[in-house]
């Protein structure tokens, strides 16, 4: 199972929200490409990056610290936050982002995501965000009728690399993840599942890990490895073993 740190993108720093609110920002680091060195120096073998501006602003607005990080880290990036049209897919691919993460537009716009794994097998990832059970979207701010089993289930069998799941009433909160409804996903889905959101300590990825079997492929964690609640090279040992989603 792989470990994805996490790096949050606000105003061209590294920072982490509580509940995905943009005014509960706190700062980890000014320097977001350090960060991603320091990560790959650990043992890390992907970073996760979220364009936080972008997903509000529905387009890419911290362009150059994910080119920065993206040049600095010598392991994938997966990026996402504001990526909405086949323009901006195919730009973050060309300068060397290994994996789009398509959010909101995977909700407006399906057709948009089979395409782009029809063009670009193997690296477009789908984000699902839900409050409630419910898929939330534009940056957390609005909250559909549909489900994320349902949202998930129109993109088996067309390529989509892996679903991100994130659980918004946990995220940022340090409560734990929502490990029953991830495994719930994941053995609905052939495609294999990315949990996020309340990881907070190396039980929680201990629980993570025993429901592997379901087809959750990896984790992302971000502020409990920043504070220190989670020992990174501890956590990494823990999930080693498992194959690269």
């Amino acid at each position: 199972m792989i470990l994805f740190p996490a790096i949050d993108l606000k105003d061209g720093a590294c920072v982490r929200l509580v509940q995905g609110e943009m005014g509960a920002a706190t700062v980890f680091n000014t320097d977001p490409a350090a960060q991603a060195r320091a990560f790959a120096a650990a043992g890390c073998e992907w970073i996760h990056v979220v364009d936080l501006n972008g997903a509000f602003a529905g387009r890419p607005v911290n362009s150059q610290a994910v080119a920065a990080i993206v040049a600095a880290a010598p392991v994938p990036v997966q990026l996402g936050g504001g990526i909405r049209d086949m323009a901006t897919i195919a730009l973050w691919l060309d300068q060397g982002v290994r994996r789009v993460i398509l959010g909101t537009v995977a909700l407006r716009d399906p057709a948009l995501v089979k395409e782009a794994c029809r063009r670009f097998p193997g690296r477009v990832a789908v984000g699902i965000d839900a409050r409630g059970g419910r898929v939330a979207v534009e940056g957390w701010a609005e909250t559909s009728d549909v489900t994320a089993r349902d949202l998930a289930l129109k993109f088996e069998d067309v390529g989509v690399a892996a679903i991100i799941y994130t659980d918004i009433d946990r995220d940022g909160l340090m409560k734990g993840p929502n490990v029953e409804a991830t495994a719930a996903l994941a053995e609905a889905l052939t495609t294999p599942v990315i949990a996020s959101g309340g990881v907070s300590s190396l039980e929680d990825l201990h629980a993570i890990k025993a429901r592997a079997s379901s087809g959750i492929a990896g984790v992302i964690s971000g502020r409990a490895l920043y504070d220190g609640r989670i020992d990174l090279a501890a956590a990494l040992a823990l999930l080693k073993g498992g194959a690269p989603c």
